[in-house]
């Protein structure tokens, strides 16, 4: 085969949301994970008839690679669907199908070896970027069509039966909410604070070493700072709670979590807290219900600070939940484990996806080389 310029096959797209056909509720993000997400950005007041859109069957890339680690930032549009993306991001299509599948293309781009192409090859003083002429002065070599779709075909049946367990995953999730908002209706609301109490161990002699921080999908992730007083700072045991009480994304999310794990220390300026009635309220039940979109948006709403948003204990305390039997709240809980363990499942399953788009484009360029070999 013959290494040929991918800019060749592909051509960009510069079609603007200019009607306002499109609201905000069409503005995605694009992730190092090569996939659309839901923005980060405040669009409150934003005019969005400069941004981008991104039709079915596209692709969208940020050219600045800075800050991004070792990975660009890029989609694949397989979707039925027109989105919006930022007026700095590139837009482009496949503009010769006849040659180059688009599916293929983005099994290309799932590669490290592009991220680190993509990389190496940003230019730039204050930022690094990627740029369009960068993009398609990429070397490709392409097996023919019948190959390609051979390889697409194994990875859209993959893809396909992951959607399937996702879509599974969503209806154990619906079963879970919906369990919950009936308990809302039906049993007596109650301050939380009346179940729970502050604990501030500190890490005297800093004799625990394992440094944690809070993120907004209720997870404990290394921490990314660690204070030089690290005596300052607190500990989190097993069953545990602790939160950052600023509020994150405009005051709808609460950086809280569930201690599962080994002991660790956090910022002294999160609070920790636990359970003092087991008896009566699952550690489980009450971060489920902590969890809630709407616990999360009335939490929001509660805090308050003049540079930023500040949730304090005694403010958490005001939050009311419903408080079934501990027979209910053990089924609910298990409920929630069930799609916990799935979710978690499915996360593998997309990484395991992602890391055979390598060894499929080598198997498609393989098996393209034996049969140039045999038709010679």
């Amino acid at each position: 085969m013959t290494l040929t310029k991918l800019g060749k096959y592909i051509a960009p797209l510069d079609s603007r949301n200019a009607e306002n056909l499109y609201s905000d509720d069409a503005v995605v993000g694009l992730s190092t994970q090569k996939m659309m997400i839901n923005t980060k950005a405040d669009l409150e007041g934003v005019k969005l008839t400069s941004y981008k859109l991104m039709p079915p069957n596209s692709f969208a890339y940020v050219p600045d690679t800075s800050r991004r680690g070792d990975k660009m930032s890029l989609a694949f549009n397989s979707t039925d669907n027109t989105y919006l993306v930022s007026s700095i991001s590139i837009v482009f299509i496949v503009n010769k199908p006849d040659e180059l599948i688009s599916d293929y293309l983005f099994m290309y781009f799932n590669r490290p070896e592009f991220d680190r192409y993509s990389r190496f090859n940003s230019w730039g003083s204050a930022r690094e970027t990627f740029s369009w002429d960068d993009m398609c002065d990429i070397d490709i070599d392409l097996p023919p069509l019948p190959i390609q779709q051979k390889y697409v075909d194994v990875y859209n049946a993959m893809l396909a039966n992951q959607k399937a367990y996702e879509t599974g995953l969503e209806d154990l999730k619906l079963v879970c909410d919906a369990t919950i908002e009936q308990l809302r209706n039906k049993a007596p609301m109650q301050e939380i604070g009346s179940y729970i109490e502050q604990v501030d161990e500190r890490n005297v002699g800093g004799k625990i070493k394992l440094a944690q921080g809070v993120n907004v999908d209720k997870l404990f992730i290394p921490a990314k700072r660690v204070a030089e007083n690290i005596e300052a700072t607190r500990i989190v045991k097993a069953g545990q709670f602790a939160y950052n009480k600023v509020m994150k994304s405009n005051g709808t999310k609460l950086p809280i979590a569930l201690r599962k794990g080994k002991t660790c220390f956090v910022s002294g300026s999160y609070q920790v807290f636990q359970i003092n009635k087991d008896d009566t309220l699952l550690p489980e039940y009450l971060m489920l219900w902590l969890s809630r979109d709407e616990t999360q948006r009335y939490a929001g709403f509660i805090s308050w600070g003049s540079t930023r948003d500040v949730l304090s204990f005694d403010t958490l305390c005001e939050i009311q939940l419903p408080v079934p039997d501990i027979s209910v709240q053990h089924a609910i809980v298990d409920i929630y484990n069930a799609y916990i363990m799935r979710r978690e499942i499915n996360e593998k399953l997309k990484a395991q996806i992602k890391d055979l788009c390598p060894i499929l484009i080598k198997g498609s360029l393989e098996e393209a080389s034996a049969w140039e070999e045999k038709t010679r």
